[in-house]
């Protein structure tokens, strides 16, 4: 029988807070405590995940434990973030339900680690493959980007959101993941221009500067220098644990691994290093004549700088920085600006700027992400998203968050209350109202079209003449001054006119989750969110490729004279969007708390926890879900669990689990009001009734383990006496067996040594027999050869004398022959005898070197190498000089071999050598392949006398190419002509020319480094033949193709050299887009030949197999 664990076995505290007993707020708090102090960091509230920050590495996370809950039951294993996660993924796959996981809390309480666990644990369980496996590195790499643009250090999170993210990623039938698409909200862009003491700006700044190498930052105009960038503050640049190097270098893989070109990276790095820049523009007053003052900038280098950036005129931009020109249908006015309203201005232009790239980077992160498919997806949304704050000082964006807040508890508690609803129907079993506090009339209060705080606000900044925020105040406290949950020093409402705790500048509205005092400074304008319509024009007149996107309203033909729409009013509409969306799926929800304000392990700060367990509403979670039945399991899990408590049902119930349930219940006594039968579960009212359930179980595994310890000794003992009998009985065989065999082998030993005795005395007397006629027939042999030694010695001695006389007379005679001779021919040696014999010998040297030099003379070939060895070491001069000599003389005989033609061949092979050799890995193979020219027979073949005809020049080459095809990679074969003037792309079937390029409009040839025959042909922009631009070709005869072009280039007088570029990766222009193709090498699907696939709508792979 499989032993499975539980929710209930080795549980540290409760592990689900709906069984906890008795509840109150303070158990509640000492239930996290205890589970915190043991490591237990997640807790239920039924399906709900609580999760503690535990501000250190723990191991439960490992491969190990997502195998663990891998297609587990939600209660069947110690509660996790991995099981909600396998839950909503199971749900969305098996179910085709669409799932939606909500993740809140406040900065620091862990909710973005949260949602990579969640995508991670995804993205470990679904399908694997090719296609799969870069779907899913594209949707996790997308967070570090998001996060080095989005986040920053705050005094309660080092790493904190400073946006709201949410994202649907979509499945197929299969649960595989298929794309992506994220939605932002409501960044704090205020933070780039000013941080509070002890926070950073967003991460990108200080990445930028730390891990960019010096010649990025010298073209940024960048200095490695935090203090020399006013945006920057410099209390908290350096944080603890962050590498912002390593983290630089990080995101800029993560941007090329989702999709981001080179180019695209660099202009999003030049926006960075702009607002930079824009914060060190300081101003000077300066008064006209006129008695009105204006505005000059103080030092106009860093907006030089900026300007040569974006691409912008200085003067266009230093004149929105001093005016502002008000329209009004057809008039125009234009004033001037002072110091702080030019502070302003630039402050609102580097806001600006920072959230639209913000947003375009969104935008351009979804293209890549986005499912290809268009057949219907499953869809499982992540919210991650700010909680509820109560700060010392709040302003219009806790409002707003707050306001967010509010909605999310709404829809928490109408999907909670649904899903119990729902349950209960579903299993049969009498559904009873829940009394909870509503919240809806906190959301109208807020967000009523007619009454609600937005709408006035909005009204407020729309209406004409003096607006400020007292003027919004003063709206509110008449407005609002009767409402229950909305109080002012100053409205009509005489309680709190005494309430000194409410400044007058303030307001208060009592939410969900306690009281928030609202300081109405600021509202009216981060409402309004100006941005002047000088600064946007100016934007849109700058060349940077991204400005012109980021600042659309600047186009001077649609000028749009209506206000824009309002913060509130934006993030207003863009809550209804997400609250419809949510309602259209299965909420699963993970509560997030940090458990001290020191960011440290181990610390559990009791206040700190207690107030957001209760503007989380976690207590009233735990009410709505105990309003029913406080637990409920399956009738086969629960049967298996305590079936031991009844003797009918133990070991083995044969009966159908429910019967078996109903008769243990009914055997144990429990009151009937306590339980209910489902359709497939039971449900049980009160906690203490599980427990008591839970009680009895471990005393009846008390017994059974006491009796299974009995029987197990009892069987034990007498194995180890039936043991210990077979052995005794096996022994004593053994010892019977062993005493025969050594008698045996005493007897065998004894007549062994008789026989042995008996025949050695045998054989000894048969040796002395044999040894003593062996000896008589040695001496006669040794006498005999005494007697022919000394006969032979006596012969040789004789011989030996006699061959040393006739050797003397030799010697005698030979001396006196010499001495008759040298008498003889005395009188004709002279003085010089020596001198002439060392010539003659010498002659006769040289004479037989050089014979034998004809003899063994190499080869005619200029390529043969080998070369007679010199006989003696004073020819080496003579040796190296004729061996050089004849090298020569036969290069010389071989080139007058050669005709023009062939000659011209050469030179175009030499050209190619200088060209690709040690460049291109395809050119080896090149070399013994002869440069035909025209492949095709153009001029002999009938079927291309249309095409001969349609060129006017002599065709130099051709050859059938392959015009690859932007839009899948895929090859279409044409016909390539080369003339002088020229070349010439036509159909292969119909010979109908499709294009015929001038030679002059050709700039440049790209090539890879690797053995494919991919090139592109790079037109002149402006041309007339640039119009549908470059041409990527692919062909056998790369090598010629090229050599022909770049010859015909050199050696005409009237135009430049042309230029050719070999990489792995370069752009082709296709008509108004530049898509980047780049080479790798690998192992193709189709054999060994070279494949070229779009991976998206900016980049072409060429895939090369391995050289070998």
């Amino acid at each position: 029988m499989e032993v499975k664990t539980s929710l209930l076995d080795n549980m540290i505290g409760v592990g689900d807070m709906v069984l906890l007993e008795p509840l109150s707020e303070d158990s509640f708090l000492e239930n996290l405590r205890n589970r915190f102090d043991h490591n237990e960091i997640y807790t239920y509230i039924g399906s709900v995940v609580i999760s503690m920050n535990p501000y250190r590495s723990l191991p439960i996370y490992t491969p190990d434990k997502v195998e663990e809950y891998r297609n587990r039951n939600f209660y069947e294993l110690s509660p996790h973030i991995y099981a909600l996660a396998d839950e909503a993924y199971r749900s969305l796959r098996d179910q085709d339900k669409d799932q939606c996981i909500l993740i809140t809390g406040e900065s620091g309480a862990g909710k973005t680690e949260a949602s990579k666990l969640v995508m991670s644990y995804v993205a470990a369980v679904c399908g694997k493959g090719q296609e799969v496996n870069k779907v899913k590195e594209q949707l996790l790499q997308s967070n570090p980007v998001l996060e080095a643009f989005g986040n920053a250090k705050t005094v309660r999170n080092d790493n904190s959101s400073r946006f709201g993210k949410y994202m649907d990623i979509e499945f197929d039938f299969k649960g595989d993941p298929l794309g992506g698409v994220i939605s932002n909200y409501l960044l704090e862009k205020s933070r780039v221009v000013k941080q509070p003491r002890g926070e950073r700006n967003f991460h990108v700044f200080y990445q930028l500067l730390s891990g960019a190498s010096d010649d990025t930052l010298k073209k940024l105009k960048l200095n490695r220098d935090l203090s020399k960038y006013n945006y920057l503050s410099l209390d908290s640049a350096a944080v603890n644990g962050l590498d912002d190097a390593a983290n630089f270098r990080t995101v800029r893989n993560a941007m090329q691994i989702v999709g981001f070109m080179e180019d695209e990276v660099q202009s999003v790095l030049e926006l960075v290093a702009a607002v930079l820049k824009l914060g060190n523009i300081e101003f000077k007053p300066e008064s006209r004549c006129n008695g009105t003052d204006e505005s000059r900038i103080k030092d106009k280098n860093d907006l030089k700088e900026m300007c040569e950036l974006l691409g912008i005129e200085q003067s266009v931009l230093e004149r929105a920085f001093s005016y502002r020109t008000v329209e009004a249908k057809l008039e125009k006015v234009s004033t001037t600006l002072n110091v702080a309203q030019a502070y302003y201005a630039r402050d609102a232009l580097a806001k600006n700027l920072y959230s639209r790239l913000f947003s375009w980077l969104v935008t351009r992160i979804n293209e890549s992400i986005k499912a290809q498919t268009k057949s219907r997806h499953k869809v499982m949304g992540v919210l991650d998203i700010y909680g509820f704050e109560i700060f010392e000082d709040n302003s219009f964006e806790q409002f707003i968050i707050n306001y967010c807040n509010e909605k999310l508890q709404q829809i928490f508690i109408e999907l909670t209350l649904r899903e119990e609803q729902e349950e209960y129907v579903r299993e049969g079993i009498e559904w009873t109202n829940i009394e909870y506090f509503n919240n809806a009339i906190i959301c109208d209060l807020i967000e009523n079209h007619q009454n609600g705080i937005l709408a006035m606000l909005d009204e407020e900044c729309l209406r004409p003449g003096t607006v400020t925020d007292e003027t919004f105040l003063d709206k509110l406290n008449t407005i609002c001054a009767e409402h229950q949950h909305f109080e002012s020093r100053l409205s009509k409402n005489s309680k709190f006119l005494t309430d000194h705790s409410l400044p007058h500048n303030c307001f208060r509205i009592q939410h969900y989750a306690g009281k928030v005092l609202y300081r109405v400074e600021g509202f009216v304008d981060k409402n309004n969110d100006l941005l002047y319509r000088d600064l946007s024009q100016a934007m849109y007149k700058a060349t940077h490729s991204l400005i012109k996107q980021l600042f659309p309203e600047g186009n001077p033909g649609k000028v749009n004279l209506k206000r824009p729409p309002t913060a509130g009013f934006q993030f207003k509409a863009s809550v209804g969007t997400l609250m419809r969306n949510l309602q259209t799926k299965n909420p699963n929800y993970i509560r997030c708390i940090k458990p001290n304000d020191k960011k440290a392990s181990h610390i559990f700060t009791e206040s700190l926890v207690r107030h957001q367990a209760r503007y989380l509403g976690l207590m009233e979670n735990v009410r709505v879900r105990r309003a029913g039945y406080a637990f409920r399991q399956a009738y086969e899990p629960c049967l298996e669990r305590y079936k031991m408590l009844c003797k009918r049902t133990w070991p083995h119930w044969r009966g159908p689990a429910r019967e078996g349930v109903e008769v243990l219940m009914a055997d144990l006594q429990v009151p009937a009001d306590e339980f209910s039968y489902g359709r497939s579960k039971i449900f049980i009212r009160n906690p203490r009734t599980l427990f008591f359930l839970e009680e009895r179980r471990r005393q009846c595994l008390q017994d059974l383990a006491t009796l299974i310890q009995k029987i197990y000794r009892g069987w034990k003992c007498r194995s180890q006496f039936l043991l210990l009998k077979k052995s005794q009985i096996v022994v004593a065989a053994w010892y019977r067996r062993y005493a025969q065999q050594k008698k045996y082998q005493k007897i065998k030993s004894a007549t062994t040594v008789v026989q042995s005795y008996t025949r050695g005395w045998q054989a000894r007397k048969l040796l002395r027999e044999l040894k003593y006629q062996k000896r008589c027939e040695e001496a006669v042999t040794t006498i005999a050869a005494f007697w022919h030694g000394t006969q032979a010695r006596r012969e040789l001695r004789r011989l030996k004398e006699e061959a040393r006389r006739k050797h003397a007379v030799a010697v005698i005679w030979a001396y006196w022959q010499g001495l008759k001779v040298r008498r003889e021919y005395r009188k004709f040696f002279r003085a010089n005898a020596g001198k002439k014999i060392y010539e003659f010998t010498i002659q006769r040297i040289m004479q037989k070197y050089f014979l034998g030099l004809k003899s063994t003379m190499p080869s005619m070939s200029p390529i043969e190498k080998n070369w007679p060895a010199r006989p003696y070491i004073f020819l080496d001069g003579v040796h190296t000089a004729l061996r050089r000599i004849f090298h020569l003389w036969r290069c010389k005989k071989y080139r007058s071999q050669f005709t023009e033609e062939k000659k011209a061949v050469y030179e175009e092979k030499l050209e190619a050598s200088e060209i690709f050799k040690d460049k291109k890995a395809l050119y080896p193979s090149s070399v013994s392949q002869p440069f035909k020219g025209d492949y095709l027979e153009i001029s002999k073949n009938p079927k291309y006398q249309k095409l001969n005809s349609a060129v006017d020049e002599k065709v130099l080459l051709a050859d059938v190419v392959n015009k690859i095809n932007r839009a899948n990679g895929k090859g279409t074969a044409r016909i390539f002509l080369l003339t002088k003037k020229s070349f010439v792309l036509a159909d292969q079937k119909t010979g109908q020319v499709k294009a015929s390029v001038p030679l002059p409009d050709l700039t440049s040839v790209s090539v890879s480094t690797q053995s494919d025959g991919f090139f592109a042909l790079r037109l002149k922009e402006g041309s007339a033949s640039a119009i549908k631009g470059d041409f990527l070709l692919s062909s056998e005869h790369l090598i010629e193709i090229i050599t022909k072009i770049h010859r015909i280039g050199a050696t005409a007088a009237d135009r430049e050299q042309l230029n050719i570029d070999i990489s792995d990766e370069f752009l082709v222009q296709f008509k108004q887009d530049k898509v980047c193709v780049k080479f790798i090498e690998g192992a193709p699907k189709n054999g060994n030949s070279v494949s070229c696939k779009r991976k998206n709508n900016r980049l072409l792979e060429v895939s090369v197999p391995t050289s070998p």
